[in-house]
Order: C-alpha cells, then structure tokens, then sequence
C-alpha cells in the first residue's frame, strides 16, 4: 500500500509541512511522482516518522536524529554512545537550570521580603548584576 503525502502525515501524525522539511534536510527520502503526478510514500515512512518524533521528544536534535538514522540496527554501542552524551547534555542542562531557579527563587524572596513601593527590589537586582549582566555566577 503506497500513501500520499496526506495520508502519510494523517496517519504519522504530522503535518503535510513537517514531512516536506523532514524531506529538505535529508530525514527523509523524497520519492518520484508517478505517472498520475502524485509522490507515494512507502509505509514503512510512517514508522521513520514516529521514529524522527519520538528520539525528538528524548531530547535529540534532528542532526543527531540524521546520525541516528544513518547507523542500523547492528552498531548497537556507536547509539549508546550518541545516547550516553545525550544524558550528560541533559544532566548539565538540569544543572544549569537548578541554578537558574534558586537565583530565581532567592530574588523572588528578597522582593517578598522589601515591601517597597517606591521600588522593585527584583528590578534592581537584574539591573545592577555586576559579572557582564548575568546574576548567576559561573
């Protein structure tokens, strides 16, 4: 059973524009028209897609999605490996982000605390953070 473009994003559940870009940029292989003009996909494009979508809802970008797709099911280690950086970008990011929160926290406090209304204690200190702008300290 061969599938249009329409029946092929209603049934990956994606847009007619998702897989015409998954197309550009390689993801995914765009077929010849046929004789009645129109492009059929084979159906194993459907499980490509959900594929693309899935590593993407893990935190993949879409080039590492392409590297993924380039190595089959037999370079199991050269995935864990692509995997394994993934997880360590993910740690360094929550990391990142923990620190983010608890100076978020620690200013919403102080502006709790400094019931002024002639000023925003929240504002000043954004607004007088002395390392180049930032108020977290790397």
């Amino acid at each position: 059973m061969q599938l249009t473009i329409g029946k092929l994003a209603k049934q990956a559940e994606v847009t007619v524009e998702t897989i015409r870009y998954y197309q550009r940029i390689g993801l995914l292989i765009e077929p010849a028209k046929s004789q009645s003009s129109y492009r059929h996909y084979p159906p194993d494009t459907i499980t490509k897609i959900r594929f693309i979508k899935r590593a993407q809802q893990a935190g993949f970008t879409l080039k590492e999605i392409a590297e993924l797709l380039s190595l089959d099911g037999t370079h199991c280690s050269e995935v864990r490996k692509i995997a394994e950086q993934k997880c360590q970008q993910i740690d360094a990011q929550i990391k990142e982000l923990t620190t983010l929160r608890n100076v978020l926290g620690n200013l919403v406090k102080r502006c709790q605390m400094d019931a002024s209304t002639e000023y925003c204690s929240l504002i000043d200190a954004l607004s007088t953070a002395r390392d180049g702008g930032s108020v977290v300290n790397r």
